[in-house]
Formats: structure tokens, C-alpha cells, sequence
């Protein structure tokens, strides 16, 4: 999975919809879901978006089955499913490519029609291991996981994989 723009604008937008589902007091649901839904508007005002592209994102995410639209007054946007039944792989997915697919040596030969190391290529087994680990971690969190707070979080990412040295957020 290639960290985009896309991907991180649309992650931060589908958690918007988790967020506003905790959020909800009670009589604010809509479709007798008991789901709390949100405008494109509201979503692109909590995440600094413009209402196009946050619209954008809320499309493909809808396209795939991840979020549903509720009609009415207080109509909107919602999570299809609940926040710790959709994986953040799952959204991901959705939003962009695999950081590694196995397509990618047909698609960089060198100067010739196939790479030299097609037959054998420890380059390969590399990207390969790394997208099995990155789908692992993935497939393992939840919209619900990341709710949390970053410290939180950084705690459950290191439980994971403990050599892993975690960056210190920017103030």
C-alpha cells in the first residue's frame, strides 16, 4: 500500500464517520440504523478538506461497501458496518494500491523487455515479505483501534513488533 494523499485524506475522513458515531447523543441517528451520519460538508470541515475532494473520498469508500448514505433531514453519511468490524487494510485497499504487487517487476525491466532478475531476485522477496507484514499489521487494527489516542496506539503498534522505533509526533 502506497501511503498517499488519497489514502491518509480518506482514512482520516472514514474515521470521522466512527468518530461521529461515539460522538452522537441519543434521537441523532438517522435510518433507524443508530448510526450518526455526516454531511460531505461536515466531514470536509473536521478533516480541512475541500467538500470535492472529501466528496471524492466518500465515494470510493461508498463504492466498496464501507460507508452508506441515509436520506432525510438529517441525512448523510455512515459507516456500513460497525467501526470494529472494518479493518484499516480494508480502507486502504480501497483507496489505493498494495505497497508491493507482484506486477511491479513487469513494470520496471531497465533498459531491456524484462528484468534480469526475474528468474531470481532477493529485491522481490523483500517487497513480498514487507507487503505480507504490512497486510498482517493492517488486517489486525480496526477503525475502532484507531479512535484512539496516538500514545495508545504507539503502545499497541510496539506490542506488535517491539524493534520497531516509533516517530515522535511533530509540535
Amino acid at each position: 500500500m502506497k501511503l498517499t494523499a488519497q489514502a491518509e485524506y480518506g482514512l482520516r475522513c472514514i474515521l470521522s464517520l466512527a468518530r461521529a458515531e461515539l460522538e452522537a447523543p441519543s434521537g441523532i441517528t438517522t435510518g433507524g440504523s443508530g448510526r450518526r451520519a455526516l454531511t460531505v460538508t461536515e466531514i470536509a470541515e473536521r478533516e480541512g478538506l475541500s467538500e470535492h475532494y472529501a466528496g471524492k473520498l466518500i465515494r470510493i469508500l461508498r463504492r466498496v461497501g464501507l460507508v452508506k448514505s441515509a436520506l432525510g433531514r438529517k441525512g448523510g453519511y455512515c459507516l456500513a458496518r460497525p467501526a470494529e468490524r472494518i479493518s484499516v487494510r480494508e480502507v486502504l485497499l480501497a483507496l489505493g494500491d498494495k505497497f508491493f504487487e507482484p506486477e511491479t517487476c513487469r513494470r520496471f525491466p531497465g533498459k531491456r523487455e524484462c528484468c534480469v532478475h526475474l528468474s531470481d531476485c532477493a529485491i522481490r522477496a523483500l517487497w513480498a515479505a514487507l507487503q505480507a507484514h504490512i497486510d498482517e499489521v493492517l488486517s489486525q487494527l480496526t477503525l475502532k483501534t484507531l479512535l484512539g489516542n496516538e500514545q495508545s496506539m504507539a503502545y499497541r503498534l510496539q506490542l506488535h513488533s517491539p524493534e520497531i522505533k516509533l516517530l515522535k509526533p511533530e509540535r
